[in-house]
């Protein structure tokens, strides 16, 4: 397994549109592996292969906490069968979107049908900040990071601030051969 590195806005990659997966094989495995593991690293709680620069419709996400045995969900191509008419309103952060926290409403309750690593179609119903997770993972496939969700007021200060922090970022040093 790998730690990949995390793509943060206003990366244009994040705003493509994922394609699906023709079926969960070894390759999509060992990226939803990579994933965990970059996830953990991170921390955080749920990714998006865009996220990590792979344009395919996978995600994982796992909301076990500290001390408590991981409980990794691995998702492709999911898609949404039913949204609760009832919303729900969490706190939101986003590995792409790092140091910035919003509140965002969502559907309360959402089912879903995905492949698992097994490429069985599944379904799964969930509530509360697992759907929110599932909800706010799924908008990244199609392009949609949680600030798009604020007004475009604040969302375009959090990307001015996101775009400010990275030109102040000095460049990665990179050996020359030989030294």
């Amino acid at each position: 397994m790998a730690i990949l590195p995390v793509i943060t806005a206003p990366d244009p990659r994040l705003k493509v549109k994922s394609k699906p997966v023709e079926r969960a094989d070894d390759e999509i495995r060992r990226l939803m592996d990579d994933m965990l593991e970059t996830m953990y690293e991170a921390p955080g709680i749920g990714l998006s292969a865009v996220q990590v620069g792979v344009h395919k419709r996978v995600i994982v996400i796992d909301l076990a906490k500290e001390g408590e045995e991981p409980q990794p969900l691995k998702l492709a191509n999911p898609e949404i069968l039913w949204l609760s008419g009832e919303t729900v309103t969490f706190e939101e952060g986003c590995l792409s979107v790092p140091g910035f926290y919003a509140e965002v409403t969502r559907p309360a309750g959402i089912r879903i049908r995905y492949l698992d690593p097994e490429n069985e179609a599944r379904e799964l119903a969930a509530d509360g900040l697992l759907a929110t997770v599932i909800h706010h993972e799924m908008d990244h496939l199609d392009g949609i990071l949680f600030i798009d969700h604020l007004t475009a007021l604040r969302r375009n200060i959090i990307l001015r601030k996101l775009a400010k922090a990275r030109r102040a970022k000095p460049p990665a040093r990179v050996a020359a051969p030989g030294a």
